[in-house]
């Protein structure tokens, strides 16, 4: 089928990595790899991160004179009609004005991937957007459930709760099937992060003060990522400068490496949806500690591939650092386990027969 693809807070595309744009494009190489035509509908951005309803209302208006555009091109060009639109990372910031104005006037399907509600956003300086959000997945057909997290607030919007569809968060783990292991004489420690304002900065601020507590023992820190936030990610780690090395924005090849000689992956995953770059460490047989936020428990299982401590919680989350530095043998064990729940739970070939069965089951419900 030819599907019309949207991604409101970021296309994938877009130049920044991220791993939002990760996540949409695995997606979009799921579909294709079930033989699907996809293509990027809009490359809008709708996020508004202030709460201005000023901008929220101009925000609205562009993408309803999108969605117009959009059914012009396809009244212009019939080969254009998408069969259905999917549409990736609906939330109050960034809700999509386009999609279900196309859906509609195309009859279509309309399918969501990783949704999220906030039910205090309602009347607060993002009600438009909560509301647009709201209204979508009323409309949808199918939501694709990426965080478990999500469920209870996205359930009681749809039309029925069959609707919500959950998935496994998944990766081609291609590049990290044959990496070779090559671990040193002194623990490494790798935080595979963006650096930006907000939760990610956040984090950091957690890392730093975790492992402040933790420089009596032997370590080194690689720091994977960049962003505008660089200098006060360097400010906070300063206590570690002379054992930290940075490595800047890499590749995902590079990154693979990177973690592949690495001990331990060490992220506190404030606010994070599941943490794509823990699946990534996982999938190189790297064992986490990480912040029990979201999905992460979906995707670090508690003593079996990893650590979870309390979100925010430094002291907590250094007392794990340290049990994984002070036992070889237990990262070794833990690393292990999360290769192979890694290779059993999430790879793109059984989240493209998933996308492919559930997209597919829409067509004839909608046409009969």
């Amino acid at each position: 089928m030819r599907i019309a693809f949207y991604a409101p807070l970021k296309p994938p595309d877009h130049p920044v990595p991220s791993g939002d744009r990760r996540m949409g494009r695995l997606l979009g190489a799921a579909l294709a790899a079930a033989g699907h035509e996809t293509v990027v509908a809009s490359r809008f951005r709708s996020r508004d991160g202030d709460g201005d309803l000023l901008r929220q209302q101009r925000l609205r208006a562009t993408g309803e004179a999108l969605a117009r555009r959009f059914l012009e091109g396809v009244r212009r060009e019939p080969a254009r009609r998408p069969d259905l639109w999917f549409t990736y990372h609906l939330y109050y910031k960034a809700p999509d004005w386009i999609g279900p104005l196309v859906a509609d006037a195309l009859g279509i399907p309309y399918v969501v991937a990783e949704a999220s509600v906030a039910g205090k956003r309602r009347g607060s300086p993002w009600s438009m957007g909560h509301d647009a959000v709201v209204r979508a997945l009323a409309r949808a057909d199918a939501v694709i459930g990426l965080n478990p997290a999500d469920r209870e607030g996205v359930l009681p919007h749809l039309r029925d709760p069959w609707r919500w569809v959950p998935m496994k968060p998944f990766l081609d783990l291609g590049p990290y099937r044959d990496l070779d292991r090559s671990i040193g004489d002194v623990p490494v420690l790798i935080a595979p992060a963006m650096m930006r304002p907000g939760d990610k900065l956040a984090s950091y601020r957690v890392l730093g003060e975790a492992l402040s507590r933790l420089l009596d023992r032997p370590w080194r820190l690689v720091v994977a990522g960049d962003g505008p936030a660089r200098a006060e990610v360097e400010t906070i780690l300063a206590p570690c400068a002379s054992r930290t090395t940075w490595l800047g924005q890499v590749s995902e090849a590079q990154l693979a490496q990177a973690l592949a000689a690495s001990d331990i992956c060490v992220w506190p995953a404030i606010n994070e949806a599941w943490g794509m770059a823990l699946l990534e460490a996982q999938a190189a047989g790297v064992p986490v500690v990480a912040g029990a936020t979201g999905g992460v428990g979906e995707v670090v299982a508690q003593g079996v591939s990893g650590l979870l401590t309390p979100v925010g919680d430094a002291g907590r989350f250094a007392e794990a650092v340290a049990t994984l530095l002070g036992d070889a043998g237990r990262r070794k064990a833990y690393g292990m386990a999360a290769k192979r729940l890694t290779e059993e739970n999430h790879g793109i070939e059984a989240a493209s027969r998933q996308l492919d069965a559930t997209l597919s089951a829409l067509l004839p419900a909608r046409t009969a």
